[in-house]
């Protein structure tokens, strides 16, 4: 039996990493079909990479002797905006990006970024696991990418090198955020400046200055060590924060159908299982964060009511790109 690999290499021997952690690694039988898994999070003790490890786990179980699952966490063989290009040609099987990754491709993903759209992780499941949550799965078929899931990493909260208690204190700062139009007009919302940046310069941007300020989850917060260079955190549970588990449409349709689907079948019960833990490992390092030291700045109802009424006119300006009528069952995935 296989045990679960995980490539945790430096940055610099990424391309000795990618080289050798290959079908010719003993972990893997010269007869089966390795899936390479790229995420850019820790391996453990965050939402997605708990998933990912379980999924390789799953995999490497029940699919053994078929197929054996290589997992490369913390942008140790791709980052978001180079993996999807190596879903394509083939270089890697399965990623999870944001969802804000994929604008590039669909503008319906959208959706997901609009701020204080879901009161909950309750609200998020309803509406991911519906219909018109399922169809959006789809979204980029004809761009040669398949979703096979959301994974839920939880609401996202603020943070600066200053305190934010109201919208006017983020007035003059800039604030990473990822690659989307929808974030960035959330932070212009708040008199702010917004600068994308990928995930793994987070943190060095946030010591030298280079933004004052971000928005995350709690896990990545506690995880990447946000924390560390910040003056607290404010929690606002503004956005969510989403991956896609994505394929290509070519290695998909490419497999064995029996295979397909007992593959599938075990993506969707790891999905289910994951998003079910988000909440309390979110709790848990929310914990770790002030245990820490790091000072966790709960807001008032009306102090937070203020937040929600300088951003969340910014649904506006995307509503024709999303469609009212996901907009809308989003909305109702509330109640």
């Amino acid at each position: 039996m296989k045990t679960f690999l995980t490539a945790a290499v430096s940055a610099a021997a990424l391309f000795a990493a990618a080289s050798a952690v290959s079908a010719a690694d003993p972990a893997c039988s010269d007869d089966e079909m390795v899936i390479k898994f790229s995420h850019v999070v820790a391996d453990q003790g965050h939402p997605k990479g708990d998933a990912a490890r379980m999924l390789a786990d799953r995999v490497n179980k029940e699919l053994d002797g078929e197929a054996c699952m290589e997992v490369f966490p913390n942008s140790t063989l791709f980052d978001d905006d180079k993996v999807l290009e190596a879903l394509l040609l083939g270089d890697v099987q399965l990623a999870a990006p944001s969802l804000a990754k994929f604008e590039a491709y669909t503008l319906k993903y959208r959706l997901y970024d609009l701020p204080f759209l879901f009161s909950s992780l309750d609200a998020v499941e309803k509406f991911t696991t519906s219909d018109a949550g399922k169809g959006m799965l789809s979204a980029m078929e004809d761009k040669g990418y398949m979703g096979l899931g959301y994974w839920s990493s939880g609401l996202k909260q603020f943070s600066a090198n200053k305190p934010l208690i109201m919208p006017s204190d983020a007035a003059g700062l800039k604030f990473r955020v990822q690659t989307s139009d929808v974030a960035v007009a959330m932070i212009n919302a708040l008199d702010a400046s917004a600068q994308k940046l990928a995930f793994k310069e987070v943190y060095g941007a946030l010591q030298t200055g280079v933004v004052d300020g971000q928005e995350n989850t709690w896990s990545n917060i506690y995880t990447q060590k946000f924390f560390e260079v910040q003056d607290g955190i404010t929690e606002t549970n503004h956005q969510l924060l989403a991956y896609l588990l994505v394929t290509s449409t070519d290695w998909l349709d490419g497999l064995d159908p029996d295979f397909r689907d007992r593959f599938l079948t075990i993506v969707e019960e790891v999905t289910a299982e994951a998003n079910a833990s988000v909440a309390a490992t979110e709790e848990e390092n929310r914990a770790n964060i002030i245990a820490a030291g790091s000072e966790v700045r709960v807001l008032s109802p009306e102090q937070r009511q203020a937040w929600v009424d300088v951003m969340k006119p910014v649904w506006a300006e995307f509503e024709g790109d999303i469609g009212a009528d996901l907009i809308q069952a989003a909305v109702e995935s509330n109640n």
